[in-house]
């Protein structure tokens, strides 16, 4: 581990459990990790899909305050162009949905930043997320009779051990699109936390506590949601 994010780890505050308010920001966290450029470069393509996540649930009606860290607001709202290694080289197929060629480009460019950073953490949260996206896609294609095969991405990323089985039972009965995403991230949780002994003493040690603060924010954020959501009911 690098002496910078060795200081960085023993300063940060703790996390409390899911549904507690983040000590601190992403922004925070990021700011504090500047110094050190590798670390930055990985906490970049971390936090990048949470802001593609935002920019997601925007352009879908789900979310009217994104809150991007690497994203500016146009970018958000679909008004200017994303970053260049965002886009689909003109040799691949066109995906039914536009959204999944962001999603099939954004995978493979943090993959290729674990590579090249030799960051396991980022390698593993990568696998278990395009895996987890493909079983949702699996689960919803057969429920509608489509072809999973045109809506997958970044396949052959994903990992293959990976289980959902149980998973997938508890989101099928979810009430609402936000409940269901409130169980998609107690599973991150519950697996950051099983596995967060693989990434002690090394750098990587950092990027878990930055996906576990992640997945705080965006609970904070889904609790706004909901909160708003009730106000209209009402």
């Amino acid at each position: 581990m690098s002496g910078i994010n060795y200081y960085l780890l023993s300063a940060l505050p703790g996390l409390g459990e899911p549904g507690s308010t983040p000590p601190i920001t992403r922004q925070e966290l990021y700011k504090m990790v500047s110094a050190s450029p590798a670390a930055a470069r990985l906490l970049e393509a971390l936090f990048l899909g949470d802001d593609l996540l935002q920019r997601q649930a925007l352009l879908a009606g789900q979310d009217s305050q994104p809150e991007p860290l690497l994203l500016t607001p146009s970018q958000i709202r679909g008004e200017q162009p994303l970053p260049d290694f965002l886009t689909i080289p003109s040799s691949d197929s066109p995906r039914r949905i536009p959204e999944d060629q962001i999603w099939n480009a954004y995978y493979h460019w943090a993959a290729q930043q674990a590579k090249q950073a030799g960051s396991r953490f980022l390698a593993r949260w990568i696998a278990q997320e395009v895996a987890l996206r493909n079983t949702l896609v699996l689960a919803r294609a057969k429920a509608l009779e489509l072809e999973p095969s045109e809506y997958l991405v970044a396949d052959e990323l994903a990992d293959p051990d990976a289980d959902f089985t149980a998973l997938l039972n508890e989101w099928g009965l979810a009430k609402n699109p936000l409940q269901g995403e409130r169980l998609l991230d107690d599973y991150r949780w519950r697996w950051l936390k099983d596995h967060e002994s693989w990434f002690r003493f090394t750098d990587d040690e950092l990027l878990a506590y930055a996906a576990q603060l992640m997945l705080l924010e965006r609970w904070h954020r889904l609790n706004k949601a909901e909160a708003q959501e009730q106000s209209v009911q009402k």
